[in-house]
């Protein structure tokens, strides 16, 4: 099927994920005859390579002699199975009024803080810092924080019991 890819997973050591993958890659750069389109190597999933290849033959003759490759995975692989590992979620998503976080980027960096409230329009946070002397409302974008605690779990857990 010319123009179409399909989605093969090859499994790997734990840890050599990318190892593998920079192998594939140089071999296909290397060779014409291997049509592999996209290789995928997923952050939250250890023991896994995902890739897009004309067909499995190409996916087998690329990872043939590979150290760290244990084998392939059966099948072709739906887009639909490793698409919440391609697409992007925006640090906004992820945090809301009430949880700690530790700022890792600007004049703050390093300090902990309280989230105050969310601008999703803006991708930006209010938040006030825990061991100032001070409180005061510092406004930052979102991408400048890491979550370290959800307040708003731990509270409606306490209440319902």
């Amino acid at each position: 099927m010319p123009g179409e890819g399909n989605i093969f997973a090859i499994r790997t050591t734990i840890g050599q994920e990318k190892a593998v993958a920079e192998i594939i890659e140089r071999r296909v750069k290397g060779s014409k005859d291997i049509d592999i389109r996209a290789i995928l190597v997923p952050e939250t999933l250890n023991g896994y390579v995902f890739i897009e290849a004309g067909s499995l033959k190409d996916v087998l003759t690329a990872a043939s002699g590979i150290p760290h490759v244990r084998g392939q995975v059966s099948g072709k692989v739906k887009l639909e199975d490793i698409e919440h590992f391609i697409t992007v979620k925006s640090q906004v998503e992820m945090i809301s009024a009430g949880d700690v976080v530790e700022v890792i980027r600007g004049p703050f960096k390093g300090e902990r803080a309280t989230i105050l409230r969310v601008d999703t329009s803006k991708e930006e946070v209010v938040l006030e810092l825990i061991e100032s002397p001070n409180p005061i409302p510092i406004r930052v974008h979102a991408d400048y924080v890491k979550l370290v605690e959800r307040r708003g779990e731990e509270e409606e857990e306490e209440e319902e019991e």
